[in-house]
């Protein structure tokens, strides 16, 4: 099988109409704290998304009910074995050729570097699901995470050294690897590397939570204001080399600076908030808040950034504390 920009597939950008949202029910324990509040929060973000576009539910069999209790009528649920419930991150990255056609890349999962063993059910996700969309599949030669790349669409693509490069997925590896694979599967033509920046972030730092495009030549990117703050120092690296970057057309980026919520810690640990970790619906932007005065300036941000869609914030802190929020949790899949 050859590479998918042989065949003139691409990766779109985020805004680019959907046919539907994959979410993922919450199911492991050892993950989510408290699992019935994880659950609340998993179908209000589903619920609130089903407002804009169709919401595909995957659900452990023995959960199907619970799911349907919560969820409602409005999201479709798809019994399908899961092990966790990030489908971002185990769901396919979807392709689209401009001529009517699906594709998607599966990418190989080895649950973030292996830090826990019990993930064969989800490294077969991304298969199941291309299976289910009529989609052409094309395996990569690389261990990734949806969550880890972000793309406008038009041949630019935001990512991590630190996941990317991570010996835990890709031993060896270099950036011109890892370019050439981008190339080649996603139609990128361009890489902007940025680094870690986050206390602590169990996927070893997920662009998602870092920097986004809202549009061509137009990117979102976190903030710290507290120059004592610990992650002041890294998020300013990452703004210096979004700024220092040029897109696929040779374009200067314009950067959006979106302000951090203050720290806040469960089990003496800082969890990962961050407004950046948002979903762009047809027609809406799911956004994550903490109930943190950072909430309103970050809502007036993506408004003004999208002023096209209605902005609805859902609160983040339940699900953020597992380690991820909004935009981990869903997927989408383009309207080809």
């Amino acid at each position: 099988m050859g590479y998918p920009i042989d065949d003139g597939y691409r990766m779109p950008a985020e805004w680019a109409p959907h046919a539907r949202c994959w979410m993922a029910w919450p199911c492991a324990e050892e993950t989510f704290p408290d699992l019935g509040l994880a659950r609340e929060a998993y179908a209000q973000v589903a619920r609130t998304i089903a407002g804009f576009e169709p919401v595909t539910m995957i659900a452990n069999p023995e959960d199907i009910a619970d799911a349907r209790m919560l969820c409602g009528d409005a999201v479709e649920l798809v019994a399908l074995a899961i092990d966790d419930s990030w489908s971002r991150d185990t769901g396919p990255t979807y392709l689209v050729d401009g001529r009517g056609g699906l594709g998607g890349v599966d990418w190989p999962f080895n649950n973030y570097g292996e830090i826990d063993p019990h993930y064969d059910n989800d490294k077969l996700l991304a298969r199941r699901l291309l299976e289910r969309s009529g989609a052409q599949r094309f395996e990569a030669p690389i261990i990734l995470e949806g969550g880890a790349i972000h793309t406008d669409g038009r041949g630019t693509l935001l990512t991590t050294e630190n996941v990317v490069l991570n010996p835990n997925r890709n031993p060896g590896l270099t950036k011109a690897d890892a370019d050439e694979v981008f190339r080649a599967h996603l139609g990128a033509k361009k890489v902007i590397w940025l680094d870690k920046a986050l206390d602590i972030d169990s996927t070893d730092g997920h662009v998602d939570n870092l920097a986004c495009f809202v549009r061509p030549g137009v990117v979102a990117a976190l903030v710290a204001e507290d120059p004592a703050d610990s992650q002041y120092a890294p998020l300013r690296e990452n703004l210096e080399r979004l700024g220092r970057a040029k897109d696929a057309t040779g374009r200067t980026l314009e950067i959006i600076e979106i302000g951090q919520p203050a720290r806040r810690e469960f089990r003496g640990e800082r969890i990962c908030s961050s407004y950046i970790n948002f979903y762009i619906a047809n027609g809406g932007i799911v956004l994550p808040v903490f109930d943190d005065p950072a909430d309103t300036p970050a809502i007036e941000a993506l408004e003004r950034a999208f002023p096209d869609r209605v902005v609805v914030p859902v609160p983040g802190v339940d699900i953020a504390r597992s380690g991820g929020c909004i935009h981990c949790i869903t997927q989408q899949e383009p309207q080809p």
